[in-house]
């Protein structure tokens, strides 16, 4: 299991290689091969390949790979409904007037 923290610190080809490995080792637990999980989700061996060796692939590649694997629950951990504006925290600032010059002599 990878550190939250750690994660953090990661080139976006190492994220795509971590989450490719995890999508490959689910995939395996359900006890599918890459022909039978790239059927399911209607996406070519190939896509499904690059997909779990961290080579780059489409967001609907992913997503279609998740619902083959029943596992969509993952997006709602990957990107969380906002439940408050963060927006909304911040303080106002208040203006003040400004001050008119006077007509310089």
């Amino acid at each position: 299991m990878t550190d939250t923290g750690e994660v953090y610190l990661r080139t976006p080809l190492e994220l795509q290689a971590l989450l490719g490995a995890r999508l490959r080792s689910l995939r395996r637990a359900r006890g599918l091969d890459q022909r039978a999980t790239a059927e399911r989700a209607g996406v070519s061996e190939k896509a499904l390949r690059n997909l779990e060796g961290g080579h780059g692939s489409t967001v609907e590649t992913l997503l279609r790979t998740l619902k083959a694997l029943d596992a969509l629950d993952g997006i709602e951990m990957l990107v969380p409904e906002a439940t408050v504006n963060p927006l909304a925290l911040l303080p106002r600032r208040v203006r003040r007037p400004r001050e008119r010059n006077e007509a310089k002599p």
